[in-house]
């Protein structure tokens, strides 16, 4: 057996645990959806979090490093612990993406779970219980969804890219780029926009300055293994855990669509 066929079974062993982590950790958001859980305010009140997105960050943690105790952890709703910069491999976790939704009765939020080693996800999946989707990726496998590879949009000369972006941000484009594109509505979970240009739903989506590490980890391979790319302003794809986790304005888009995005934010 080769060095790099060990190395993916032992990503698709992590890719397994993660999977069944995730299910575990929706099933309990689940439990908490269109019941009013309890909610705080962080960040001076700018970022809800929910007695929902504890108790799945709960499980989560139990599960995976109860699996891996030799992995770092970093999760949106655990105090960071620099001792995660020393391992060379990390869970990266956001019970639930999209809480803003989870909290309305919105269905569209998920579990998103990454493993991240030497800065690079290599396993990722993200459960969207509400909407009985499932997406996942390992390191040199195929991006799917409930069962199926999925893939980003193919190029259609002469059509309009639909993307998800915000209307200020379609306002800065130059007209005769605008004139390309179509918005379509707010989709408030980040990792969910991305899966959407993963899936081909959608051509591509721009991400707003600070995100962070777990918003896009595990959407980042699966629509890498789609066809499509998560890149910053110079093109270049993200490294995580990192001592800052947070990020400037990103691309995540399918090829056809992707330069000419980054271009149009450029010169806006």
């Amino acid at each position: 057996m080769t060095f790099t066929e060990q190395t993916a079974r032992d990503w698709n062993d992590d890719l397994a645990l993660i999977r069944d982590a995730a299910r575990q950790a929706g099933e309990i958001a689940l439990s908490h959806f269109g019941k009013s859980p309890e909610v705080w305010w962080k960040l001076e009140g700018r970022s809800p979090v929910s007695a929902a997105d504890f108790a799945s960050n709960d499980r989560l943690h139990m599960l995976l490093l109860g699996a891996r105790p030799d992995y770092g952890w970093l999760s949106e709703e655990t105090d960071d612990d620099a001792a995660r910069l020393k391992r060379e491999t990390l869970f990266v976790v956001d019970p639930i993406d999209g809480t803003r939704a989870f909290i309305n009765g919105e269905k569209t939020w998920c579990v998103s779970v990454a493993v991240v080693h030497r800065g690079s996800p290599v396993a990722g999946v993200l459960f969207a219980p509400a909407l009985e989707e499932e997406f996942f990726a390992v390191a040199g496998g195929p991006a799917v969804l409930n069962g199926q590879p999925i893939a980003v949009s193919a190029a259609r000369p002469g059509e309009v890219s639909e993307i998800a972006v915000a209307e200020d941000t379609l306002k800065s484009f130059n007209p005769a780029f605008r004139s390309t594109l179509r918005r379509i509505r707010h989709v408030p979970s980040l990792a969910y926009r991305l899966a959407m240009v993963a899936a081909g739903r959608i051509d591509g989506t721009v991400v707003k300055r600070n995100s962070h590490d777990w918003d896009l980890a595990a959407a980042d391979l699966i629509l890498e293994r789609a066809g499509g790319r998560l890149v910053d302003m110079q093109g270049k794809r993200l490294v995580y855990n990192r001592a800052d986790v947070q990020h400037g304005v990103l691309c995540g888009a399918a090829e056809h669509v992707l330069d000419s995005l980054v271009a149009g934010l450029d010169a806006g």
